[in-house]
């Protein structure tokens, strides 16, 4: 079964922590031992994982990608005006694959699930889909 879940982003750009959200759905499926694969079906988010502990961690990744790729630059073409929403999507990834063992996600300490907003604020759905194996 595909879960399918729904957010609202509040900013163009921002990381939302949706690691219980998943574990939920693998609790759900009373899985002990396969993978979750969560997904996002748009073009400017995306999804990724790394550190849920400390928020600057967070704040300094938004930073960095805003400069890496700013909002406007005198090359863009793309007649939406959000090429770097695309850059930034596709430099995080639409899916993430987790594996599961003894009904958890296996997840390092301090690593969270997030779901990765760059052309906000939107409604948005991630798929998960669970696997046992």
């Amino acid at each position: 079964m595909v879960h399918k879940m729904t957010l609202q982003s509040s900013k163009r750009d921002e990381f939302i922590e949706i690691t219980a959200n998943v574990a939920e759905v693998v609790r759900k499926e009373n899985i002990d031992e396969g993978i979750a694969i969560v997904y996002c079906p748009h073009t400017t988010a995306g999804i990724t994982i790394n550190e849920n502990a400390d928020p600057d961690v967070v704040r300094d990744m938004l930073m960095r990608l805003d400069e890496v790729y700013p909002w406007e630059h005198e090359k863009y073409r793309h007649s939406e005006g959000n090429s770097a929403s695309h850059l930034k999507a596709s430099t995080m990834g639409a899916s993430q694959t987790v594996l599961i063992e003894k009904g958890r996600l296996i997840l390092g300490r301090w690593q969270g699930i997030y779901f990765c907003e760059f052309d906000g604020p939107r409604h948005r759905t991630v798929y998960i889909k669970v696997i046992k194996g």
